[in-house]
């Protein structure tokens, strides 16, 4: 496959998680952005502004490792907590952004972090084989400069390298993954997962 072929594809892949995304209604009115890399290492995302439920083929763009735009479009003003993760971690192939309302409530509920213990749907993650595991995702205060915020979120995966995903708070949820694919399935297990949380936290007020 050619280097046009392999764009193509990845942008196909990335508009249809965006339809996937949006018919949950974690991406409401512009909000999220998604990313996934190509095998020359630049990146395709979606370009600023557009809502990610009717993305057209002209709404993927190209950057390189450092951010910068490689076709004249803007990228999403978040697109360094997208090329952070691609560098820290060499198999991630795909990163998604969208903003879900069980993501929102878990951060106005949790401070630093929730702690996702003994669910069989933990097995959805690489590396986690038994019920009998945790999850750990923190939360990040939101923060505007995102050179400041990619700084915090850097500073903790230098002591958490087995995180998958991370909240900032009031705004959305970051998750990675090796394929579109994979990172898909763990968007829906984190939404099932913090929904479960919640209900918990009512039923135990």
């Amino acid at each position: 496959m050619n280097h046009q072929d392999s764009f193509l594809s990845l942008a196909e892949q990335l508009i249809a998680a965006g339809k996937f995304i949006d018919s949950k209604g974690w991406v409401p009115a512009t909000s999220g952005n998604f990313s996934a890399r190509l095998p020359d290492g630049t990146i395709a995302i979606t370009v600023s502004g557009k809502h990610k439920g009717r993305l057209q083929a002209e709404d993927i763009m190209r950057i390189d490792a450092e951010a910068q735009s490689l076709d004249g479009k803007k990228p999403s003003a978040e697109t360094l907590l997208h090329t952070y993760l691609y560098k820290r971690f060499p198999e991630v192939q795909s990163v998604l952004h969208p903003h879900p309302l069980n993501a929102v409530l878990v951060s106005k509920l949790f401070t630093q972090a929730i702690v996702l213990a003994d669910y069989e749907l933990l097995k959805a993650f690489a590396g986690i084989a038994t019920h009998e595991s945790q999850l750990v995702v923190p939360i990040f205060a939101n923060d505007q400069n995102i050179p400041r915020l990619a700084a915090e979120v850097e500073s903790y995966l230098d002591s958490h390298s087995d995180c998958q995903a991370y909240i900032i708070a009031g705004h959305g949820l970051y998750t990675w993954g090796r394929s579109v694919q994979e990172t898909l399935y763990y968007l829906e297990a984190l939404d099932f997962l913090f929904a479960c949380e919640l209900q918990l936290h009512r039923i135990n007020k």
